[in-house]
């Protein structure tokens, strides 16, 4: 199933750019302190509970200023994932060295297991596509839609989304939606 017309979705995904911005370099006001001491900690790994199967590590690339990428590195964490922070205040080296080309970009990069992860994508996201191993770059979910992992609102509210699958080719389409 193909992704919306370009016009519609780029117009969504420069929406959603500005609100990145904004959002990306205010305060953490919903994060907790954990995930304060989580982005203060670059490049070091993230202690996590036992798993009866061994997780890929997630390296997650960031801007030091974003406030919301530590919430997200606590999803990764609580679901038995090794989680590694790169601080780094170039993420447009990281976002072109691995295929994120505009319309695609969010907040953090991640690398997991041979394949990229853009953005908010859930944790159930990740799984799906380590376990099925399609021959692809990895997951794209542009922007920062509120309610995903990391950018929960304190309402309990959470807008409707798409992650994409990052073809080889550049093309995204559907992964999975999330109403």
């Amino acid at each position: 199933m193909k992704m919306r017309s370009k016009p519609m979705f780029s117009l969504l995904v420069l929406a959603a750019g500005t609100l990145l911005i904004s959002a990306c370099n205010a305060s953490p006001s919903t994060a907790t302190t954990a995930a304060a001491a989580v982005a203060a900690a670059p490049a070091k790994a993230i202690e996590t509970a036992p798993a009866t199967k061994a997780l890929p590590l997630v390296v997650v690339h960031k801007d030091p200023n974003c406030g919301c990428c530590g919430g997200w590195a606590e999803h990764m964490q609580a679901a038995g994932f090794p989680v590694q922070l790169n601080d780094t205040s170039d993420m447009m080296a990281v976002k072109q060295r691995l295929g994120i080309g505009d319309g695609m970009m969010s907040c953090h990069t991640s690398e997991i297991d041979g394949y990229v992860v853009e953005g908010h994508v859930p944790v159930e996201d990740i799984k799906k596509l380590l376990a099925e191993r399609p021959q692809a770059r990895g997951l794209v979910l542009p922007g920062m839609p509120v309610g995903t992992p990391g950018m929960e609102s304190p309402d309990g509210y959470r807008q409707a989304f798409t992650v994409a699958l990052l073809g080889n080719d550049g093309s995204l389409s559907e992964f999975s939606r999330h109403e």
